[in-house]
This record gives C-alpha cells, structure tokens and sequence, in this order.
C-alpha cells in the first residue's frame, strides 16, 4: 500500500497556496514559505528568468505580476507521486495561468515550500503541433494547383526574407541557434538563421581534429530529436557536426549558410530591426521584429596583445584557429593557457609527435570524466537513471530547481566525493606541479562555468602526460613574444615554432558592439555570470546568468547560448518568450536589472 502522506502534505500546501494567490492574498501567500526560501520562474510569473530569493522578494514579485498572471489549479502533476527524504518533501506539479499552462517541481520543509520551481510549458491557443496534435501531413482529396510538401518548403525558401521577413532573425548557426530555431519552427515563428560556415555543423568541423565532447551523451540531446541508444557517450566534433547538418534539414529549418551580418539598427518607431546581411555575396537586407544573437556562449575569442608578438619567427593563433597537431611533428609548441581547449590540443600535439609545453598562468579545476558521469551527473544524465525512468525533460528541470544561491551547497559534497575517489590522480598532478584549486569555495565544475565559462578541464586524457611528464609544464604570466618563442615574467625562456593562446573569449556583447554598436553593448551590459563576487564573476549578485535567454535592456534583442544541455534547456523559454510576443499577447517583464549592476 503507498504511503500517502507526502501526498497529502503537498496538496495541502498546493491547496493553501493556490488559494491565496487567486484571492490575491499575497501576505498569506508568502507564509506559505519558510523564511530562507527561492523561487525560480522560467517566464510564467515574471516573462523572465528570475530567481526570488526570501519572502520580501517573493512578495515584491507577486505585487508586481500576480493580477495580471491569475494563477489556478495548483495540483500534484497527473500520475505522479510525492516523495519525502531527510526532512524534504518533493513534487512534480502543474497549474495555469491566464496564457499559459505551468509544470514545475517544489520542495517542502516542515509542512512550507522551501524551493518553488515554475516554467512554462505552452501558450493557451499556441500549443505546438505534435503528439496527439501532430499534422497529417498527407493531402487527402483534390484540389486545382494544390501543391506538394517539397513544393511548400520551397516557396518558403524562396519567400522568405524577400517577399516576406522573418518575426525572427537567429544570428549563429550552431547548436543554440539551430535548437532554438527549431522550437521557434514547431512554434510557427517565421524565423531565418545566418551561420558563415558554409554548411550547418561547420563550427564543429573547423574545430582541432580531436576535439570530442567532454560531456556525456545523455547531457547533449537537441529538442525533439534525441541522439540514437549507439551514439557514443563522447561525441566526436565531426560526428556533431553531420548530426546538427542533419537536424536542419529534418526539422525544415531555414538556415542561410555563407551568410554574415554587416550591421544592425534598431527603430524604435516602428519596432523593428534593420539588418544588412551578406548572403554568399548578395546583399540582403532583413527587417525582423526580433534579432537574437546565438553566436557562442563566451563570444568573441580574447586574443592576448603580448608584446613583441610581431617578432615571432614561428605559426601563433588562438585556440580557436588550431588547425590540428599534423603539421607540427617534431616541432616545438607552447599551449598558452590551461583550459578544456588547451588541453586538447597539448594531448592532440603530444600524440602526434610535437614537444609540448603548457603555460598555467593560474590555478584549473580538473575533474575525470568518468568521476563526473557517477557522481556528478550519474543520477540525472545516464543508462542508468534512463533506465530508472528518469527522462531528459525531467532532469533538466530538477537542475533547473535548485536556485542558484544554493546550488554550490549540492555541488560541494559531490566534489569531496570525486577527490577521495581520485585521491591518487590529484597528488600525481600536483606532483608533477599543476596547479589545482576546486571553485573558489569548493564547489568545483558546474559553479566554475556557471560564474565565468572557464579555468577547468574534464579529463579524458591528458591529465596522465601532464603526471607522466610527457606534456610539460610552465607556470606564470607572459612577459612578451620574441622571435625564438616565449619569454615569462620570471625569465623563462620557451623556444617555440608554433604558439597557441588558449587565452578563453570575451563577453557575448562583444558581438552587440560589432554588429549594433558600443553603445547598445554598454546599455545590456555583460553576458553570462551571476555576480557572485568570485574570481572573474564580480558582483553584485544577480542570481542568473546576465542577459542569457531572457528580455535585455535592448528591446527586441537576446542572448542565446551555452553548451548542448543549456542550448537545449533554454531555447524553450526563449521561443515562447518571442512566440508571446509575435502574438500580441502583454508580457510583463520583472526583474529586468539595471545597465550598471550587470557592468
């Protein structure tokens, strides 16, 4: 017999809760939560992504949205079931709101919502064209001039962004583009994607030869079409590559390959953006209503000014233009920096027959990959927890509910765990003299990219040449390029045929200042980080990730990006944010911060 206690708490709160809100009650609301409590909204109550932390900010929240959201039905989600474990009662649940229906997943402490997750999920009157609501796709009858499926797709190609312009015009054609793409097409947002490469996929190829991924299959999927059950759990770069030229064409996604963006306005009077494209040497000029930059999570490459960089005998670029270790056999390389990307390319260099030297200029996390796949990810994102019925939809909302003030709490016990279990690998690292450091307070990978994109390497390899001397080390800041290799500030000399600054990217507004202008960079502000007040993510604290998925101070602009999960998981929000929008439907945005606290 079920134990239906955790049930009955739940709903008893849902009950308490729910009422409170429909009487527009937002004191009794409030109670409803204990006195340290969050409650992170993907759109259904703010049209953003925010994070309310206590009950002054829920409170502020509510006063602000509530009569305009009209929130009802606050239910334990159909077929699902409470669970309670040391103190914590958790639950899938569901309810509507005047536009939209909502899921998402609370936890209880003593009989009180402790954390609140609410996402949307739909539009009432927009709901996507697929299960029990898929089209027909075959034209059964006749009709004069009725036109094939093929004839359709071509006209609209044809069409669009000629006699027609898109709602939407997606810049960046790699996975965040091509997934939002792809859920603004099920959406029925007219929507265009321009990528420079030649074909979709091609910021993959174009990538060092070895690169894979270091994240694990079940962490990687693209909406709608998951990776096949034979898909290696490591994906090669080349392999990503003809899977998203594939997703593409299957999901009838109108991407304008060999396309760049030479500038963009925005007129205000009209609501619309002005934009000059290069379309495979035709000039084109677009006019959609909104304009989302998907040009990579960490933007443009942060290319180093050292000097005497001019005087270099040898082959130097960023990581970003490694070509591959080939034409460096038996030659002397310097990686400058200790990245996920330098990595790479030092164990590429190395099994190639290159002598290699990194330069560590400060401290690099490091975590196996085995170790993150068990602990870290294991019971979210693998066979197993698919096997146990855990589904990617699901595992991405259970990450997305622990707000982002707590997560290091939940993070930091998994990284003790993955250093006793690698006990021996980390004293041969530090042996061999890398700096190791696990996040400024502990919490190791996930917080280290969540408050700056960078310093750490998940390993699937080159850790053990590092231990084993094959990949040697070098430590401190450059102090110039002279024509030999490289000089450090405390006098070593690195000789060197060929440089490679694995130096990391810049802000994604970067590409704001090239396309728009400086002046609309500075008016949004950074990208990515939470203000956290660590290394590289100053505060003030924001409590997400500045400007990614959400409206910026730039109306009618967005951000998008990330890696393949976050691609994934956010291009939901965003494409219900705009497909709103497109509508007509009043989209209240609280939260929006202020330029200067996102500097």
């Amino acid at each position: 017999m079920l134990d239906t206690t955790a049930d009955a708490e739940v709903t008893e709160v849902l009950s308490r809760f729910g009422q409170a809100l429909e009487a527009g009650d937002i004191e009794a609301a409030t109670q409803c939560f204990v006195e340290e409590c969050y409650w992170r909204d993907l759109v259904t109550f703010t049209w953003n992504i925010h994070t309310s932390e206590g009950r002054d900010q829920i409170a502020d929240m509510l006063g602000a949205q509530l009569s305009g959201v009209r929130p009802t039905g606050w239910r334990l989600a159909e077929g699902e079931v409470a669970t309670a474990d040391g103190g914590v009662t958790t639950a899938w649940i569901s309810f509507e709101t005047a536009v939209g229906r909502g899921y998402g997943l609370v936890r209880l402490r003593d009989g009180q919502i402790w954390t609140l997750l609410t996402s949307l999920v739909e539009l009432k009157g927009f709901e996507e064209p697929k299960g029990f609501d898929r089209p027909l796709g075959a034209k059964h009858g006749a009709a004069p001039n009725q036109l094939t499926w093929k004839e359709e797709r071509e006209a609209e190609a044809r069409e669009l962004g000629y006699e027609r312009q898109p709602y939407v015009l997606i810049v960046g054609g790699g996975q965040g583009g091509i997934a939002l793409g792809a859920r603004l097409r099920q959406l029925g947002v007219p929507t265009i994607i321009i990528e420079k490469n030649d074909r979709p996929g091609d910021s993959w190829r174009n990538r060092y030869k070895s690169l894979c991924l270091h994240d694990p299959v079940w962490y990687d999927h693209l909406p709608y079409i998951k990776f096949p059950e034979n898909w290696p759990v490591f994906a090669p770069k080349d392999k990503i590559g003809d899977w998203l030229e594939m997703y593409t064409k299957v999901m009838e996604l109108n991407y304008w390959s060999r396309t760049t963006c030479k500038s963009a306005k925005f007129d205000e009077n009209t609501g619309e953006w002005t934009v000059v494209i290069d379309r495979d040497g035709q000039e084109v000029t677009l006019r959609p209503k909104q304009l989302v930059l998907a040009t990579g999570m960490s933007g443009k490459a942060n290319v180093p000014e050292f000097p005497g960089m001019d005087s270099f005998k040898g082959d130097q670029h960023h990581s970003s233009k490694h070509p591959g270790p080939d034409a460096y056999r038996g030659k002397k390389a310097v990686v400058i920096g200790s990245n996920n990307s330098a990595h790479d390319i030092c164990a590429a260099l190395w099994e190639n027959g290159a002598d290699v030297t990194m330069v560590q200029r400060s401290s690099t996390h490091i975590v196996r990959s085995d170790s993150l796949m068990e602990i870290g990810l294991g019971a979210l994102y693998s066979e197993e927890a698919v096997r146990a019925g855990m589904t990617t939809e699901k595992a991405d909302l259970i990450f997305a509910s622990i707000p982002y003030g707590i997560l290091h709490e939940f993070q930091i016990p998994l990284y003790e765990q993955m250093r006793e279990r690698d006990k021996e690998f980390y004293e041969g690292l530090e042996k061999a003299g890398f700096w190791l450091d696990w996040g400024a307070d502990g919490s190791g990978l996930f917080m280290k990219y969540l408050r700056r994109g960078s310093g750490y390497y998940i390993d699937v390899g080159a850790s053990q040449l590092i231990i084993d001397g094959k990949i040697k080390l070098a430590h401190g800041n450059v102090d110039r390029i002279v024509p030999e290799g490289v000089q450090l500030e405390d006098g070593t000399m690195l000789e060197a045929d060929v440089i490679v600054y694995a130096t990391g990217y810049g802000s994604m507004n970067g590409w704001a200042a090239d396309l728009i202008g400086q002046d609309v960079a500075d008016k949004v502000g950074k990208c990515w980080g939470l203000g956290s007040d660590t290394p590289k993510d100053p505060g003030p604290w924001v409590g997400e990730q500045r400007n990614m998925w959400k409206p910026t101070q730039q109306e009618a602009l967005w951000f998008h990006g990330g890696n393949l999960h976050q691609s994934r998981h956010y291009s939901q929000f965003l494409s219900l944010q705009l497909k709103a929008r497109m509508e007509g439907l009043d989209t209240p945005v609280y939260g929006l911060p202020e330029t200067h606290l996102l500097g």
